[in-house]
């Protein structure tokens, strides 16, 4: 393939992954096709959503695997400053594990669709798993989800279940924000200071959340 060819080929993957982002964010996985993602992208070539994914939830996988990326460049430099999570405290922990979506969604600017996208995808059934392996499978999340684990416990299902309520929190507030914005509900110039102060009462509500599912004696 010539660097031309390459190049263009590049554009078109990117299209194609931004318009599904944005349809299954704003119409759901039911009710968007393949072909409607191929003209929304501008491509001409009816199977071009194919050649360049072969199926709908090889795209989706790298939608969420791009997205995943460009969050753990954020938690690596999080963890550069504040050390190996054994060390941390556990607000800094949970800080870690929240505040890179924060800030990738910081990044994304104002419209964006990944909130409500990943929002979608944890519902999907044939998706969620992957969804939240996307994330696990990364060393620096795993290892502040096993830094932040009760010692004491020794019931992998209760350990499983805070780890998905903390998920359900962050993917679900982002989305709500993120729609939010897109409606208008507040200047492309705020939206930082905005996310950002979803970020410090999201890392409150999952200490609080994480500490109060422990003093449980249950």
């Amino acid at each position: 393939m010539s660097v031309q060819a390459s190049a263009r080929a590049v554009t078109a993957r990117s299209a194609i992954m931004r318009a599904a982002e944005r349809l299954y964010a704003t119409e759901g996985f039911a009710g968007v096709s393949i072909r409607q993602i191929g003209e929304a992208a501008g491509q001409r070539n009816k199977s071009a959503v194919q050649y360049h994914f072969t199926s709908r939830d090889e795209l989706v996988k790298a939608i969420l695997a791009e997205h995943a990326e460009a969050m753990e460049v954020h938690r690596l430099a999080m963890m550069s400053r504040l050390g190996e999570p054994a060390g941390m405290s556990p607000r800094d922990r949970i800080r870690c594990v929240v505040l890179p979506h924060i800030e990738h969604h910081v990044d994304l600017g104002v419209p964006s669709w990944y909130g409500r996208f990943l929002a979608q995808v944890v519902v999907e059934p044939a998706l969620r798993e992957y969804a939240v392996s996307v994330h696990l499978e990364r060393p620096s999340l795993r290892r502040l989800y096993d830094a932040t684990r009760d010692p004491g416990e020794r019931d992998p299902a209760r350990t499983a279940r805070r780890e998905a309520m903390t998920r359900v929190l962050i993917v679900h507030m982002c989305a709500e924000l993120e729609r939010d914005l897109a409606a208008g509900h507040a200047t492309a110039a705020s939206a930082a200071t905005a996310w950002r102060r979803l970020g410090d009462d999201l890392v409150t509500a999952v200490c609080g959340l994480l500490g109060a599912l422990r003093s449980d004696p249950r």
